[in-house]
């Protein structure tokens, strides 16, 4: 195939299913530009439908079946997001559809599976997605599905693709690109298309340092079977990748750098708190990679890819605790009080008159250890940075004794 060819066909995708597939904002973000010191722009594909850019590789590969392929049902294996998008094509198309996930995934990205498709049904098998993967094999032989590979298929990555055509369109004079690998299809199909049309862009991957398995691939040039560790980029989280992607990879990609969780985790809280953005772990990786100059660039125009904005609930508060404590603006304390009227009162006049804003309060008397006419008062409080916590605590040991708790 030609590269006018390839670059025509990926644009045919893009067009035919123009009804089904969102054409995702492009945003210029001046405060991450600021931060990094480059022109930053998010590439919003937790706006897609889904919350994540699978769609796009899910809704061509079934295209792309003969009636005969898709009149026996779809079975696929996922870590959620790919699932999601299996579930709502196959629904589209009419026909029944079979996702097996790992037992840890996200429960809000199970239960989305099972609303998107009243003909599917969802199997919960092993730890992570590469043994979802074998036993949606068995299933795939036992029942004669049709598979739908998550990344390692040239129609999930001439899908996926479709996103640099965007990005060109939206952006010609890109200079850089970050975007997120798991088993490698989103980072094919991207660079891919945007090499192609642009030799001189750079493409760079990120993995989660738990889960480095094309990392690793691609550094010592051969596939290999990584350990994974627990991350939460779950969607990204894989211990193979596949062979179809890693030549991808070797072709069109310049760099592929790590993330830690912890770097994650700032990224997507930044991404809620000043772009007012929910995004999930996967999602954040690539502007984790930028913020933490992963890459030592400057004065760039650089797409970073959000990929997917399936968080769950719980993970985000946990998020926002950690790092609201890791910035200042968060304690929790406790103390002990005179069980009697008025005592509790005198506690938050301290904490008032420093200005703290009070999340929570507790109070427990049924201790065993405690004194029969004292109360043990908890508070959790907001605060604005280090040095009003110190203040607060100072004002507070004037008349109390204080345990700060531990995170």
């Amino acid at each position: 195939m030609t590269d006018k060819t390839y670059l025509n066909e990926i644009r045919s995708i893009r067009e035919r299913f123009a009804d089904v597939v969102h054409y995702t904002p492009l945003e210029r973000s001046t405060t991450l530009s600021r931060m990094t010191g480059n022109e930053v722009y998010l590439k919003l594909e937790n706006f897609q439908r889904t919350g994540s850019f699978k769609i796009r590789g899910a809704y061509n590969k079934i295209s792309s079946l003969s009636e005969n392929e898709r009149s026996k049902g779809v079975i696929t294996a996922s870590a959620g997001n790919h699932g999601q998008a299996v579930a709502l094509a196959a629904k589209l198309f009419g026909i029944r559809s079979v996702v097996v996930v790992p037992e840890d995934a996200p429960i809000v990205k199970i239960e989305a599976i099972k609303n998107y498709n009243n003909k599917g049904r969802v199997v919960e098998h092993g730890l992570k997605y590469d043994d979802a993967y074998e036993k949606a094999l068995e299933i795939q032989k036992d029942e004669r599905l049709t598979f739908i590979q998550a990344f390692n298929d040239k129609d999930i990555i001439k899908g996926q693709a479709t996103i640099g055509v965007e990005l060109l369109e939206q952006l010609p004079d890109i200079e850089y690109v970050f975007c997120p690998i798991g088993g490698g299809g989103l980072i094919s199909g991207i660079s891919s298309y945007c090499k192609t049309m642009k030799n001189d862009i750079k493409i760079i991957g990120v993995q989660s340092e738990n889960a480095p398995s094309m990392y690793r691939a691609y550094k010592n040039n051969n596939i290999r079977t990584s350990e994974i560790k627990d991350t939460i980029c779950d969607g990204i989280a894989v211990k193979k990748p596949g062979d179809i992607t890693y030549e991808f990879i070797k072709k069109y990609v310049d760099d592929i750098v790590l993330v830690s969780d912890e770097e994650v985790a700032n990224a997507i809280l930044l991404l809620l708190e000043r772009a007012k953005l929910y995004v999930e772990g996967a999602g954040a990786a690539g502007l984790a990679a930028l913020l933490n100059k992963k890459v030592n660039i400057a004065n760039k125009k650089v797409a970073v890819v959000i990929s997917g904005g399936n968080l769950t609930p719980n993970l985000l508060n946990r998020i926002i605790t950690k790092g609201l404590i890791k910035a200042g603006r968060f304690l929790k304390f406790k103390t002990k009080v005179p069980d009697v009227p008025g005592a509790l009162l005198e506690v938050l006049r301290f904490i008032a008159e420093e200005k703290g804003n009070i999340i929570s309060i507790t109070h427990e008397r049924e201790k065993l250890e405690l004194e029969y006419k004292k109360a043990v008062v908890v508070i959790e409080i907001e605060t604005r940075n280090f040095d009003h916590i110190e203040q607060i605590l100072n004002k507070m040991r004037e008349k109390f004794e204080i345990e700060i708790s531990q995170f």
